[in-house]
């Protein structure tokens, strides 16, 4: 199906990894000019723009202010106009932390890179809709199944995402359209993908199967499997009636088990 995405410019944060990086590929297959975000893995983001043409990209510490400024500037300088951001950028914690040990720096650390990056990157695209009013206008956030269910040991992770995927996506889709009023704003939600970030993880075999049992397609998803969701929500060919929706990509995922302990898993 025509996505009519060709000559719209979307900027993707944190589009060095995996999920970001396949978004990347599968926006600009579809003929959108990416804007490529990155923070400290330059080589990578670099890379990209080699493979994608009319990509470029921009640096930015999504969790400070000032340089979330300086990032839009700086986009705004080289294009005239922003279609769609891709909320991606963010961290986890591989270290398993009950909360009651949790430190304080690591719930701020998290909570910066994940929730205030998130009210950063939407605040400058939506600033930009207010200085350039159009009809239509994409938001699309990459939260977590960590928001849905839960994750033990990963409270300020699924604070963060839940946050996301409901307070800020359900928020702005009623704040978009006074600026653009075609425009949405929509939430994927990943389990298990098999990224570089998540490969510690997946090396043991004992949590892929933990992972994998309650869904119903037994299998970890790629970073194409999200990227493809995303491109259907950027796309208003495709998903111009929906917002404020929040979708599972995580093969029928239905929660967490519980080890004879009864701890979730």
């Amino acid at each position: 199906m025509e996505t009519e995405l060709d000559g719209q410019t979307v900027l993707i944060t944190g589009a060095s990894g995996g999920i970001g990086a396949a978004t990347a590929r599968a926006l600009a297959s579809e003929g959108a000019r990416v804007v490529l975000h990155y923070n400290r893995n330059r080589g990578s983001a670099e890379a990209l723009e080699a493979e994608l043409p009319r990509s470029f990209v921009v640096q930015a510490d999504v969790s400070d202010e000032a340089s979330v400024d300086a990032m839009y500037a700086s986009v705004l300088d080289r294009v005239d106009r922003l279609d769609a951001v891709v909320v991606n950028a963010g961290i986890w914690n591989a270290r398993k932390t009950p909360l009651h040990e949790m430190t304080l720096a690591q719930w701020n650390e998290t909570l910066e890179a994940d929730l205030t990056g998130a009210f950063l990157t939407c605040r400058g695209f939506m600033r930009h809709l207010a200085s350039a009013p159009r009809d239509e206008a994409s938001i699309v956030f990459v939260a977590s199944t960590a928001a849905l269910f839960g994750e033990e040991n990963h409270s300020d992770y699924s604070a963060a995402k839940a946050a996301m995927a409901y307070g800020m996506t359900r928020s702005l889709k009623n704040e978009i359209v006074r600026l653009a009023p075609r425009g949405r704003v929509n939430c994927v939600c990943p389990g298990w993908v098999d990224t570089p970030m998540a490969a510690s993880s997946m090396n043991d075999e004992s949590a892929l199967t933990r992972a994998t049992a309650t869904m119903a397609l037994r299998k970890i998803a790629t970073a194409e499997d999200v990227a493809r969701a995303i491109v259907f929500f950027t796309a208003a060919k495709l998903s111009g009636h929906l917002s404020g929706s929040i979708l599972p990509i995580a093969g029928g995922m239905e929660g967490r088990l519980l080890n004879e302990s009864g701890d979730a898993h």
